[in-house]
């Protein structure tokens, strides 16, 4: 239970990052009478693709020298609290704080400051994630010792790393809450910004104190089967990505977080832009799916016993696939569905792959893993749960770096252009000048005045709409190349092997 609790902690910062980050940086234009939401930084990069796109690029490249490292340094470590323990005592506190210092940036207003100051803090939030994440998932193999055993263990953190991602999704609220209690600002724009940051940093504090349950809780040489590597860093990885099985599995992981993050990234839009409900709905629908897929845990145990993890993690695969081509009608006129019923039917069919998709991929490479042990006689789980974390982030990132362009799609260029200075336009607003002046600053900065900033929309313009809808069927197509690279997976034949090996 411990254990389960660490990955509750990780789960709230990754995504309250997946959830938040473009939304915060990239939001729609208000409706008519909304208050408006400073911009921060210049929202196109280069050659049309979006800025935050291209940080959280930045970021995921890091990664791909962060993760093989770390995890060969666990896989190589020696002390007397274990192999892992020591890692999640140290990546823990400064993970939460570089998560939460992401939307703290030095100015309200765009500056290229802020740029910098985003993009160091997201290097430093995914360095010390992880130092924090690798070594916890190599513990899964060594804390399950059977397979049974390890699909327990991947189901309840597939439990809490759902119940993470309600957390997460609660900064609405819980800004609201702040923002209607306490004055932070006297312009209304601030006052929202100062809201969402100081309700950001308590899901960060919550977060940091779920990661310390196993540093305290689990005695590594106790409980875990562990045997430190003695293989060097460049033969461990070249042995690692020859495991075929495990080669399938990362590419076809990648391509699932590729499609999954378009949605979780896009649910905001989705809501606000397709459906054109509140913000606060999100919340609601994250918590109806995850208490479905909750339900849905132990017939998912059940049916991967009756028909083996491969074929029921294709069956999600399927599932998913259909649900991502149904985004682009959402919301149309053409449909005789309320936009309510049409956000909960959405999120109650979702419930089932991610129940499914939650759970078995952990068991599965974790059956993966003991096999390449057994043949090889080198344990090293670290590296290659590293390597599925590193597909993942790559994943991430290509689907915020789409995303975000994607949604931008349907915009003209002058119409991209004429934005107001203190709103990101989705679908573009005409503003009215409001009774404070804009103000420069001596380097060219767009500053906002200190009066009250609501934004007057004479009239919504069109487009931003076909982006976004786009990114449905955009992830359809991942889904598809998922199933292709996953359906290569031998499990009669890796189970079998373990067995044999093992003399059961």
């Amino acid at each position: 239970m411990s254990y389960a609790i660490g990955q509750l902690g990780w789960s709230t910062l990754i995504n309250i990052i997946g959830l938040h980050q473009v939304y915060f940086y990239l939001p729609p234009a208000p409706k008519p009478g909304q208050e408006c939401f400073p911009d921060l930084i210049e929202k196109m990069a280069f050659w049309g693709l979006s800025t935050i796109g291209v940080v959280a690029a930045i970021g995921r490249l890091w990664d791909a020298f962060t993760d093989p490292i770390i995890a060969n340094s666990s896989d190589r470590f020696t002390s007397r609290f274990g192999r892992r323990i020591p890692f999640l005592f140290l990546g823990g506190v400064p993970a939460a704080v570089f998560c939460w210092l992401i939307f703290v940036p030095p100015h309200n207003y765009i500056s290229s400051t802020n740029l910098v100051w985003m993009t160091g803090c997201m290097l430093l939030f995914y360095l010390f994630l992880t130092v924090y994440v690798t070594p916890f998932f190599a513990l899964i193999p060594e804390l399950g010792h059977t397979p049974e055993e390890r699909l327990n263990l991947s189901t309840y953190i597939s439990v809490t790393y759902a119940l993470g991602i309600i957390v997460a999704s609660t900064e609405p609220m819980i800004a609201n809450v702040l923002k209607s209690t306490f004055v932070f600002h006297g312009d209304s724009a601030l006052q929202t910004l100062v809201s969402r940051q100081y309700a950001l940093g308590i899901l960060c504090t919550f977060a940091a104190l779920c990661m310390y349950f196993p540093v305290f809780s689990i005695h590594e040489k106790t409980y875990c089967e562990s045997e430190a590597s003695s293989v060097p860093f460049k033969e461990a990885i070249l042995l690692t990505f020859k495991n075929k099985n495990f080669l399938y599995f990362a590419l076809s992981d990648l391509c699932y977080f590729l499609a999954l993050t378009i949605l979780t990234t896009g649910i905001s839009y989705y809501v606000t832009v397709l459906l054109e409900l509140e913000r606060e709905f999100v919340t609601q629908l994250l918590t109806v799916m995850l208490l479905v897929s909750f339900a849905f845990y132990p017939a998912v145990n059940w049916i991967a016993r009756r028909i083996g993890k491969k074929k029921t993690v294709l069956g999600g695969f399927y599932i998913f696939l259909i649900l991502f081509l149904s985004i682009y009608f959402v919301g149309k006129d053409s449909l005789p569905l309320s936009p309510y019923i049409q956000g909960y039917l959405i999120v109650a069919i979702a419930a089932v792959p991610i129940a499914i998709l939650g759970i078995l991929p952990n068991a599965i490479l974790a059956d993966i893993a003991e096999l390449d042990s057994l043949k090889t006689g080198s344990k090293r789980e670290g590296l290659f749960y590293a390597g599925r974390t590193f597909m993942q982030k790559l994943g991430q990132t290509l689907a915020v770096l789409i995303f975000s362009t994607v949604i931008l799609l349907g915009l003209d260029r002058e119409t991209k252009k004429n934005v107001s200075p203190q709103v990101t336009g989705i679908i573009t607003p005409s503003v009215a000048e409001p009774k404070s002046e804009m103000k420069k600053n001596p380097e060219g900065e767009t500053k906002i005045s200190m009066e009250s900033s609501i934004c007057k929309v004479e009239e919504v313009e069109a487009g931003g709409e076909l982006g976004v809808r786009l990114t449905g069927p955009l992830a359809s197509a991942f889904c598809l190349l998922a199933i292709f690279l996953f359906g290569k997976y031998k499990e009669d034949e890796t189970l079998e092997e373990i067995a044999k090996i093992r003399g059961n």
